[in-house]
């Protein structure tokens, strides 16, 4: 939790100078130790529906240790649901009608799989849309994971995302661009970060509209975002929720649809993500894959469990340390009633005071 400038020590006027939160006394006094209830709109597909609940719950759960945080998973109409997601979504989710009832402090809004040319014409994009506009006006701060940031950013700015030349997947090097911003107070300036996705919303692109970005990589274009307030709408583009598995799973799913014939070309490694040992592993797996295919015969079982070993997480601690901030913030801001955004004497359209 923040410092409080109890007295005019040259000390704290320098750390608000330095961009960490220092309250005042006043805004100290109408704070007070409680829970937090922070919203998941869980949009991706069943097979991945258990584990981005785990994900998600699992960046929040690292967070200050004094609060108690409470989270609600919800979905939306327009996905389509096999029997034991919507068995699971029945018995554990909330509805919206729910959610808007009691009202969250926060609210977390995954990605989601595509199948139309448009994001606009997808189904989920009206009950998208509808879930945005209540939280913009009832939730201090809205963060978006991936496909989330592109509709999101299409909705509210109209910048569609742009079709890559080929997947962007592997982990990637990045930069703090604004090392002042409370987002990214205090963690490392430089630092990894998943990435999967076939598009891309480009930084000149963001900027001219004037989102402020806080994350950057050369190689896989802006991470981190906010929208024009500095606060109300957090944008990831990579997936710093991703567990250290998630993107070998990921090759696992691509290699399997190359031999099914779903695709024609074998996939290439992530990057920056097998170290070298894992790669001589793969390769020869590649070549057995491919002589099976081409024979029609059944392939060996896929060596996950001989790679474990080799695959490192290094996006984790800047991860829990991005949502700590982030939650701290709103911890900051928010009203004690969760169903009211903000506490008295907040602005909305400047509510960290930057």
């Amino acid at each position: 939790m923040p410092l409080v400038a109890h007295t005019d020590l040259p000390t704290f006027q320098r750390l608000r100078e330095e961009g960490e939160e220092i309250l005042n006394p006043e805004r100290a006094r109408h704070q007070d130790i409680r829970e937090m209830h922070i919203g998941l709109l869980n949009m991706m597909p069943d097979a991945a529906l258990e584990a981005t609940e785990r994900q998600f719950f699992r960046l929040v759960g690292a967070c200050n240790q004094i609060t108690q945080f409470h989270v609600h998973p919800f979905t939306v109409d327009g996905l389509p649901r096999g029997p034991e997601a919507k068995a699971h979504i029945e018995r554990y989710y909330e509805s919206f009608e729910t959610i808007k009832r009691d009202g969250l402090d926060a609210l977390i809004v995954s990605g989601a799989n595509v199948t139309k040319p448009k994001l606009d014409q997808e189904d989920f994009w009206q009950p998208l849309t509808e879930v945005f506009l209540w939280a913009k006006q009832n939730v201090p701060s809205i963060l978006c994971s991936c496909l989330a940031t592109h509709a999101v950013i299409q909705f509210c700015y109209g910048i569609e995302r742009t079709r890559l030349p080929a997947k962007r997947w592997g982990v990637f090097p990045h930069k703090v661009m604004d090392r002042k911003h409370p987002l990214v107070s205090e963690i490392n300036t430089r630092f990894d970060v998943p990435h999967s996705r076939f598009n891309e919303i480009f930084r000149e692109d963001i900027e001219q509209k004037g989102l402020k970005v806080l994350v950057a990589s050369k190689e896989a274009g802006v991470h981190l975002a906010v929208s024009p307030d500095g606060f109300r709408i957090v944008f990831f583009q990579g997936h710093p929720e991703y567990d250290d598995i998630s993107l070998l799973k990921e090759y696992k799913r691509e290699v399997n649809r190359y031999y099914n014939g779903d695709i024609e070309d074998y996939p290439p490694f992530p990057e920056h993500y097998f170290s070298p040992k894992v790669q001589r592993i793969f390769s020869d797996y590649r070549d057995h894959v491919i002589a099976a295919r081409q024979d029609d015969k059944p392939i060996e079982p896929f060596p996950e469990a001989a790679v474990l070993d080799y695959i490192d997480n290094t996006w984790r601690d800047t991860a829990r340390a991005v949502f700590n901030n982030w939650l701290g913030k709103i911890y900051q801001i928010t009203d004690q009633d969760r169903r009211i955004p903000f506490m008295p004497g907040i602005d909305p359209s400047n509510p960290l005071g930057l």
